[in-house]
């Protein structure tokens, strides 16, 4: 993807079923849990590049003791960072207090070791860049098994609701965040659960010295989950772990986030990507298992588990972009999902390029489209296609910066392109996995190729254009942003409807905000009049200088293909405006609204 999109976060959760010195024994290192945990956020890094955070727990130390930590950095490496940081702390520790290692007293004392660890890497939707939103969050408190630890890969699109709500029971949050509102949340209702327990042990005549341990075999999170999530509208995979020992993954009731879940006799594992732990863990794909919709693993401070229904399950809206850019595609369904992808794609390229093979190259830009390239060449193996690699990505250079200044820029300069493979006479037909903004198409990629004079260039895009907002995790939020919005203004205003269209929709969208009624999504009547072969049309119009004598064509996936290629994963929003909640529906009307107001703002 040549344009920025801030990604998803990723979770990774690893509980130790045995004591910490069976690991020493076994596999030769005190430090097989946190080293466990690198390899697992290391898997994930395409997920994060604001930060990552690592928090771990102890089970059973005496009071005083310090029974959880917690390390995060913002740094550009920022999981070398905080693994430098918790090996150092280690090293320090052991020098000075000069324990023996492997002993009862090393596990106890030596920081970051823990039986249960939770670590998250970042990409911030919100573009703050700094340690006060890297996860994992604390919610802290004397009373053990009130300490809450949370991290997620989640939006919610009903922030300003569930804010309020907390204001109603009396308290007053500190921001006003979804984080921050979530762990709240959960916290409110975890405290609620420990003082009823303490409460009903206290009338059986129990010592309050002998309660603690009572309440936290018997700590009901399915109850808590249940009570806490009842108005939370969004994609969310939400991990926790509890001082004592206990924790959960909840994930949101459409599945919208991905989940997986290891489990044997030493190791519970979950993670956001299933080969993070394929790889980790050296288990096979079918050891591994997704977390249901709507369910929450909860993992008892023992090491059993169990999965409990917290929300109905709706219908599964697990997101197909995620799968086609963000998600490694090193995953085996994930993989094949891209091939076909790519080759389901030949007939349109067929026709742009009247089927002329012999004077056609294929390639590829970026990396991540690699794996539909080669779904479209097994496609068109038949005709002998000839292939060069265009782009070479120097890999001196970072794609992915903090800021879009300078952006289209540096893209220019990341990727060497290759002379002397084109001819005047050949089209040149570049794959990409989606082109969203159009900008940095506009002005890098497209300049760069344009230099190797080919006849005609053709722009593939294994994705169908997107046209609407993300709410539940992709930082996607500004509808003008998409050049697929911009191109069908531009069509109505050829053909002078838009003043008309844009009024229309826009009071349809500032009612529903009145009435608080988010049963439509009102932005699809904007696309209604043209079909996806015109609004790429104008796309190429507006992407290319009109005096240009190169032809440019851009040719998007169908959303039929998107369906026959990822048939177990529908949540396709951004293509048909499907939002599979009512706060999706809220935010893509805002956006709207926003835009007509010429507020640059987001919509959640």
């Amino acid at each position: 993807m040549s344009d920025q999109l801030k990604h998803e976060c990723g979770i990774s959760l690893i509980h130790l079923k045995k004591p910490l010195d069976f690991y020493t024994q076994k596999y030769g290192s005190y430090m097989y849990g946190v080293d466990k945990m690198f390899l697992m956020m290391e898997k994930q890094k395409n997920r994060g590049q604001d930060g990552a955070g690592y928090a771990s727990i102890k089970f059973d130390l005496n009071p005083g003791q310090k029974y959880f930590y917690r390390v995060r950095s913002f740094e550009q490496q920022a999981i070398h960072s905080i693994f430098k940081k918790i090996n150092k702390k280690v090293n320090s520790f052991i020098k000075s207090q000069k324990i023996q290692k492997g002993s009862n007293s090393f596990y106890e004392h030596t920081p970051f070791l823990g039986q249960v660890m939770l670590g998250h890497v970042r990409y911030g939707t919100y573009g703050k860049n700094s340690i006060d939103y890297v996860q994992p969050m604390m919610r802290q408190n004397n009373w053990m098994n009130r300490n809450l630890i949370l991290a997620g890969n989640f939006n919610m699109t009903n922030t300003d609701e569930l804010f309020q709500s907390l204001v109603k029971l009396g308290q007053h949050p500190r921001e006003q965040s979804d984080t921050i509102t979530i762990m709240e949340k959960i916290g409110h209702f975890l405290d609620s659960e420990v003082i009823t327990g303490y409460n009903k042990l206290k009338k059986k005549g129990v010592l309050k010295s002998e309660m603690p341990p009572l309440i936290e075999k018997d700590l009901n999170i399915e109850k808590i989950l249940k009570k806490s999530s009842r108005k939370w509208d969004g994609g969310y995979v939400i991990a926790g772990m509890i001082g004592h020992g206990d924790s959960f993954v909840i994930r949101d009731p459409h599945g919208i986030r991905p989940a997986y879940y290891f489990e044997n006799d030493e190791v519970i594992a979950v993670a956001s990507e299933r080969p993070a732990i394929q790889t980790v863990f050296d288990v096979n794909y079918s050891q591994i298992n997704e977390i249901p919709r709507g369910n929450a693993l909860i993992i008892k401070k023992s090491g059993t588990t169990s999965l409990k229904e917290i929300l109905k399950p709706k219908a599964k809206k697990s997101c197909s972009f995620e799968r086609i850019y963000f998600s490694r595609g090193s995953d085996a369904d994930i993989y094949l999902e891209r091939k076909m992808l790519g080759s389901l794609l030949i007939p349109q390229i067929e026709k742009s390029i009247k089927k002329d093979y012999k004077n056609t190259v294929f390639s590829f830009i970026p990396n991540t489209a690699e794996t539909s390239f080669y779904g479209l060449l097994e496609k068109a193996k038949k005709k002998n296609p000839r292939v060069e690699k265009i782009a070479i990505k120097d890999a001196k250079l970072r794609t992915f910066i903090a800021a879009d200044k300078g952006r289209e820029d540096l893209v220019a300069h990341v990727y060497d392109i290759t002379y002397g493979v084109i001819k005047n006479s050949d089209n040149l037909v570049i794959i990409d996995d989606s082109i969203v903004r159009g900008t940095t198409l506009r002005e890098s990629i497209l300049k760069m190729l344009l230099r190797l004079n080919p006849k005609k260039i053709v722009i593939v895009s294994s994705a169908p254009q997107i046209r609407y907002p993300d709410c539940y995790g992709i930082d996607m939020a500004k509808i003008e942003d998409f050049i697929a919005f911009r191109a069908v203004i531009e069509l109505h205003k050829d053909n002078g409807t838009a003043d008309k269209i844009i009024k229309d929709t826009y009071d349809k969208c500032v009612l529903s905000k009145e009435q608080g009624n988010y049963k439509k999504n009102h932005v699809k009547n904007i696309y209604k009049d043209f079909s996806p072969e015109q609004i790429s049309s104008k796309m190429s119009e507006m992407l290319i200088d009109s005096d240009s004598k190169i032809e440019l064509d851009i040719i998007f996936q169908k959303v039929e293909n998107l369906h026959r290629a990822c048939n177990k994963h529908r949540g396709d929003w951004y293509f048909t405006g499907d939002y599979p909640t009512p706060g999706g529906n809220k935010v893509v009307n805002q956006a709207f609204i926003n835009f007509v107001e010429g507020k640059s703002a987001r919509a959640y």
